[in-house]
């Protein structure tokens, strides 16, 4: 699956946290996973917030009438409209339009990205450079044409694949940003392959639930309509976006830091990438914020590339393909097939001998000692003496700070030997 190619697919649709650009968005990630597409009608009362009003945007520009050129426009860029924005067809002079103009100085190039999701208003993003062009004198005929349904919907997907167990492994992601690659793309993207993967896998231990939702709203409104369920079964899961770019790995916790998602997320990345930058709950900011909220706590945390506001590009126009690659976008799905690795062989072994066993007679001990075997038995040994029931494969490869695969090569070795159970 070429990761990269499936966001170029995504990139042009313009998304909100309602509307036909969602509905598109899920029917192209559909060619690749059976999502279930879901509609949650407008005005639907979730927990303390409502459904918005359906939006959608046909085309939207703005004209200097000195010169009839078109300044701004929405076909251009995606960012160009402040989402939500109601529909206009007025003639006004700069100062009245200088009102509703928005741009970044300290990045003169960027398109910024702005909402205005529950408060009627409207307005339009230019890049600083741009802004200083414009005729102080002119008049401007400004046009936007979208439009609200209250009769519209919340649109989200869910794929749900069934294991042994009802436990549950939940991934997240959020699909309603308009045009920016690893913000917005790269999220979906890589949940989309590991449900591919998941779907393509027999012998599951766990049940695997996949979501891609409008951030904040939509994570509330599912939340509102499966929460009983998600409480009761899922034991794990992480929140995926901002995957896509070449930085170090970020972690975010959950809310209180030690669930087994926390667990495992660190050890693969204290294991593999050294080098993550480890954040706290207070610098949360996607979804994690419903999934861990106070009565829901749900066990979610999140990996992420550069972190969502750590990088200039980010909410912008620069947040495009010069900042995202497929090498990234597939180290980062890899990152997260080793997190559902450990999940599907963790457990408890017990040593079903007492006092130490004698593992010369196993051919586990070798009959001339080196430095290097010296090692090897000392960690067959160490591991051995957890092996109580009591501490899973996770716990023991934290306690002797060895790679979880290691810890898997010493219990198939015993697991072999007739000594665990």
């Amino acid at each position: 699956m070429n990761l990269l190619q499936i966001c170029k697919e995504l990139y042009p649709i313009y998304r909100s946290i309602t509307g036909n650009g969602v509905r598109e968005s899920l029917k192209i990630l559909q060619k690749y996973v059976n999502f279930k597409i879901h509609e949650i009608p407008s005005g639907t009362k979730v927990f303390d917030w409502t459904v918005p009003e359906e939006w959608n945007i046909k085309s939207a520009f703005v004209v200097d009438l000195s010169t009839n050129e078109v300044v701004i426009d929405f076909k251009n860029h995606n960012l160009h409209v402040v989402g939500y924005s109601v529909p206009i067809d007025e003639v006004i002079d700069f100062n009245e339009l200088d009102e509703h103009l928005y741009f970044n100085e300290k990045l003169p190039s960027a398109i910024p990205y702005v909402t205005s999701y529950y408060n009627k208003n409207w307005g339009f993003c230019i890049a600083f450079n741009e802004y200083l062009k414009l005729n102080r004198s002119s008049k401007y005929k400004v046009f936007i044409d979208s439009d609200f349904n209250q009769n519209g919907s919340l649109t989200y997907a869910e794929l749900v694949i069934p294991g042994e167990t009802e436990k549950e492994i939940f991934f997240s992601s959020y699909i309603c940003h308009p045009q920016m690659c690893n913000n917005e793309l790269s999220g979906p993207v890589v949940l989309t392959a590991l449900a591919s993967y998941i779907s393509a896998c027999k012998l599951l231990k766990y049940t695997y639930r996949f979501v891609l939702i409008p951030e904040t709203i939509g994570s509330i409104a599912y939340l509102s309509k499966h929460i009983t369920k998600l409480k009761k079964n899922v034991i794990a899961g992480y929140n995926l976006t901002c995957l896509g770019d070449e930085g170090e790995f970020s972690y975010i916790p959950s809310r209180l830091g030690n669930t087994l998602s926390d667990k495992i997320a660190l050890h693969v990345l204290n294991s593999n990438f050294p080098n993550f930058i480890s954040y706290s709950w207070l610098d949360r900011g996607s979804d994690e914020r419903q999934y861990c909220a106070p009565g829901i706590d749900l066990p979610i945390c999140s990996i992420t590339r550069t972190k969502y506001g750590k990088y200039p590009e980010y909410h912008t126009s620069l947040d495009d393909f010069n900042l995202i690659s497929e090498n990234a976008l597939q180290k980062s799905f890899d990152l997260y097939k080793q997190l559902i690795h450990i999940l599907e062989t963790d457990c408890y072994p017990s040593l079903n001998v007492l006092c130490e066993p004698q593992l010369g007679k196993r051919g586990l001990y070798p009959n001339i000692s080196t430095v290097n075997s010296g090692q090897t038995v000392r960690d067959l040994m160490n591991f051995i003496s957890y092996c109580d029931g009591n501490h899973s494969l996770l716990d023991i490869s934290n306690i002797l700070k060895l790679d979880y695969t290691n810890c898997i090569d010493l219990y198939s070795k015993l697991f072999k030997a007739n000594l665990l159970k």
